[in-house]
């Protein structure tokens, strides 16, 4: 198939397409991770998004199952440099083109991704827009493209939320549970929520509409001991009703976040956050940990982060920085037992240098 994308800056992009013959517009980010694309397409945070990935050769040891973050593809587009149809592994059921095709997303192949990526890190994340065709290219057709590219509102101006988590309360339970503790769901990884059942804690999955009123019905019926907001897609200023929900239980239970949910918590405790650059996309990042000085290293997913200078007064402080930026990796309450994370201590794809931060909620949570 033939295959185009088109840059918001007028670039265009011509290689050969593989997945679904269709189209997408959505903002364009770049993933440095080598391995891990299975969880990454599945990851809900890439919802709005297309994704190009900068390790050359992608697809080699096929599309496994149980490595899913999601029961979906959540990308809108996928853009790598060598798609391998041809691939082996002992737990391989398809290969990514297949799987691609199944989920009606669209991918391109044979473009010099370096130069996609190089341009994204020195101007910054852009919409863009791809075309998979069975026929060839026309010069009608990179016109629409490059104006579809053109017109797409800014991925702040999105709702990405919308139709995105459980619709209701789903009750996940732990062996041999100790307590039990709500999951505001935004776009949840679901390694996150096997890692919490792990620890021994049953997860009560809530929608990220939940208004503060539903929540203490919650509360009292399930017996709640903590709040864990998730991840997920997009701005977090668009997450009004998490937002709300964390500043009306500050001061009631324990609070938890990775990612997304580490910036609303920054919002909702009165600190703002900023779009960066290019994002963190990876399984590379260097944390360093303020009070012990250690350093980890971490997978990443976003392209928002709360401003440090904001958190002046408001209670947090940052516990963790980003050794490349010295963006905000983690905050703590200094008085109430909330603290969250930016990075995944999950990975999925990537280390597990910091996974043993469930551990250290789980003893907030139940203490």
């Amino acid at each position: 198939m033939y295959a185009i994308l088109a840059l918001k800056d007028g670039t265009i992009f011509k290689g050969k397409g593989f997945g679904s013959p269709s189209e997408a517009a959505a903002e364009v980010v770049f993933n440095t991770s080598l391995v891990g694309y299975e969880e990454s397409l599945t990851d809900p945070s890439y919802r709005g998004q297309i994704l190009c990935l900068t390790y050359p050769l992608i697809g080699n040891y096929g599309v496994r199952r149980g490595l899913f973050e999601s029961d979906r593809i959540q990308v809108e587009g996928f853009v790598v440099r060598e798609m391998n149809t041809f691939n082996y592994h002992r737990n391989s059921i398809k290969d990514i083109n297949t799987f691609l095709e199944e989920h009606s997303i669209p991918g391109i192949c044979e473009i010099d991704t370096r130069l996609l990526t190089k341009k994204i890190r020195e101007q910054g994340v852009m919409n863009g827009a791809l075309l998979v065709s069975k026929n060839e290219i026309t010069d009608d057709d990179i016109a629409r493209i490059k104006n579809k590219a053109t017109s797409l509102d800014s991925i702040s101006g999105i709702d990405l939320l919308k139709n995105l988590g459980v619709n209701e309360p789903k009750l996940l339970k732990a062996q041999d549970a100790k307590a039990t503790i709500a999951l505001v769901d935004l776009g949840v990884k679901m390694s996150i929520v096997r890692n919490l059942l792990n620890k021994g804690l049953n997860v009560l999955m809530i929608p990220g509409t939940t208004k503060p009123d539903q929540f203490e019905d919650y509360r009292k019926e399930y017996r709640i001991k903590g709040l864990f907001i998730s991840n997920g897609p997009g701005d977090p200023e668009n997450a009004t009703d998490a937002i709300k929900l964390v500043r009306e239980m500050q001061s009631e239970l324990p609070i938890a976040g990775i990612c997304f949910g580490n910036q609303i918590i920054g919002l909702a405790m009165g600190g703002k956050t900023y779009k960066l650059k290019f994002g963190h996309r990876g399984a590379n990042q260097p944390v360093q940990d303020i009070r012990t000085k250690k350093v980890y290293i971490t997978s990443q997913n976003h392209g928002f982060a709360v401003d440090n200078n904001s958190l002046e007064g408001t209670g947090m402080e940052v516990s963790m920085i980003n050794l490349n930026d010295n963006s905000v990796e983690g905050m703590k309450h200094k008085n109430l037992p909330i603290q969250s994370v930016q990075f995944h201590p999950e990975a999925n794809p990537g280390p597990w240098d910091c996974i043993g931060w469930f551990d250290e909620i789980k003893r907030m949570f139940i203490r």
